[in-house]
């Protein structure tokens, strides 16, 4: 009977236990089918972790995964690996919200790589060690939020086209002028100041030049004196460069008169000498922003050293291998340098200031580099060498080389009766489809600098009716002017354009 009794006690115990499987079983079937179920599926069931055998190199692996599942529809994954140290990629966004967090790669130190989408999985992973270091961003880079920085350096699709300023058409804007060409006259040479004269059409004053690639940002003078707060706009160069830093001033103060300005041309050396008709340039500070424009005459960007100081006939060194001294001294104190040359490069020009050719501290010698288009090559050049030197140590510096202002005189020169007597605008065609700049010493000195290119000179080619022409104040006869521009006019638009390009 005892033993009767323990089978019967032993058996109780596995008939429970049968019983249970069987209805964990049944329970487990019809949960199966039961649509709720599948709201509780951990997230990676759903979606699958990217897998990341790109990271080929596993001399220093440390995978470490923490699967923490924080509700019904949350998962969060940390990977961490040395492998892709720096990489500062994105979280992975998916459903459910699937947060994959990479930290700190070696091998795709600052690819500024966009976030892997979800969505798009085929488009996610296929970044390989062939593209290491690219920068390259997969194919809804677009409509990535989370990207703010590539690598400037990178080929990729999504990089912003650089704009080419030079190529674009002149348009009609009843907007124009941008100041008044009567009332600029604390800034503005009588001699350029066209509403002045007995000129009697002014409709080369209603156009602006829109470029056929990109929007150049309208002209607000309080906003430009915001943004160059603290610095110095510094145009060195001949007459031309004078224009454009006369139409500066009257666009940054509206054309009118400025008793705030401060006149700071001492700070520069740009006091009128004993004798001079004027000083060798200009400095005014617009206090409330501490902005400064300045300019300084140097038509030739050479070195200008009176071989005999004690005598004002003597003959000038002309160091075409050599900045201007003002340049040298003053470069750390612009943010912003444009520099300009050409229409004295001739040799009734040389002559006439008395130039002597150096090189080498010692009179030219080379008879091929005295040739006057090989000296001008020879010194634009070497000028943008200089600067390109120097720029390591200047990196506030914005360095800007403007092309050649084309001359429109027709039937002879300037001296040979000449003249520039059209005033319908853009009656030779309002358009600029070339590539390339017309400027072909400026464009060739300037590759592979960091100096940039300000090219005027095709959209000016375009204006011929917008220079000072044959009228003066007075209203008497006088040589045509067709290589100075009537203000405002033609040289605002070259600011515009440096502006849209610092």
């Amino acid at each position: 009977m005892k033993g009767g009794f323990n089978y019967k006690m032993l058996g109780r115990p596995v008939s429970v236990t049968l019983t249970a499987l069987v209805c964990t079983t049944i329970l487990l079937l019809v949960w199966e089918k039961n649509p709720i179920a599948d709201t509780l599926l951990l997230a990676r069931e759903h979606f699958p972790i990217p897998s990341i055998d790109f990271l080929e190199d596993s001399s220093s692996k440390s995978l470490k995964t923490d699967e923490n599942v924080q509700g019904k529809d949350s998962t969060s994954v940390i990977i961490e690996a040395k492998e892709i140290e720096n990489s500062g990629a994105a979280p992975v966004q998916g459903k459910g919200s699937l947060s994959i967090i990479i930290e700190k790669t070696n091998k795709t130190q600052n690819s500024g790589a966009a976030p892997i989408q979800e969505n798009s999985p085929s488009t996610t992973i296929e970044e390989t060690n062939k593209i290491e270091n690219s920068g390259a961003a997969p194919t809804d880079f677009v409509s990535s939020p989370g990207v703010h920085e590539r690598n400037s350096n990178a080929t990729s699709p999504y990089q912003p086209k650089v704009c080419n300023y030079a190529k674009g058409r002149w348009i009609p804007d009843s907007r124009r002028p941008l100041y008044s060409g009567f009332h600029c006259k604390q800034w503005l040479s009588a001699m350029w100041a066209c509403r002045l004269t007995q000129r009697p059409d002014f409709s080369f004053e209603g156009y602006r030049w829109k470029p056929e690639s990109c929007e150049m940002p309208e002209f607000e003078r309080s906003a430009f004196l915001r943004r160059m707060q603290d610095k110095t706009i510094a145009f060195i160069g001949d007459s031309l460069g004078r224009q454009q830093f006369q139409s500066l001033m009257c666009m940054a103060t509206g054309g009118e008169e400025s008793p705030e300005v401060q006149n700071v041309g001492k700070e520069y050396g740009l006091v009128k000498r004993r004798g001079a008709i004027r000083p060798d340039g200009w400095a005014y500070r617009f206090p409330k922003t501490n902005t400064t424009i300045l300019y300084y005459w140097s038509a030739s960007l050479c070195d200008l050293v009176p071989l005999n100081s004690s005598n004002r006939t003597t003959d000038i060194a002309m160091h075409l291998d050599r900045p201007p001294a003002f340049m040298r001294q003053y470069l750390d104190r612009f943010d912003v340098l444009v520099l300009n040359t050409g229409h004295h490069w001739n040799r009734g020009k040389i002559n006439g200031n008395r130039w002597v050719m150096y090189v080498d501290g010692k009179p030219n010698e080379d008879k091929r580099r005295a040739q006057i288009d090989r000296a001008k090559n020879f010194t634009i050049h070497s000028v943008v060498r200089w600067l390109d030197s120097q720029l390591p140590s200047h990196p506030h510096l914005k360095t800007f080389f403007r092309t050649i202002s084309p001359r429109h005189f027709f039937n002879g020169d300037w001296n040979t009766g000449g003249s520039c007597d059209n005033t319908t605008p853009m009656s030779g065609g309002s358009e600029v489809v070339q590539e390339g700049s017309s400027d072909l010493i400026i464009e060739s000195a300037l590759r592979g600098t960091k100096t940039k290119i300000l090219d005027i000179t095709a959209l000016s080619q375009l204006r011929d009716e917008g220079h000072v022409s044959r009228y003066t104040i007075r209203g008497t006869a006088a040589v045509n002017d067709c290589l100075h521009w009537c203000l405002p006019g033609i040289p605002d638009t070259w600011n515009e354009i440096l502006i849209a390009q610092i």
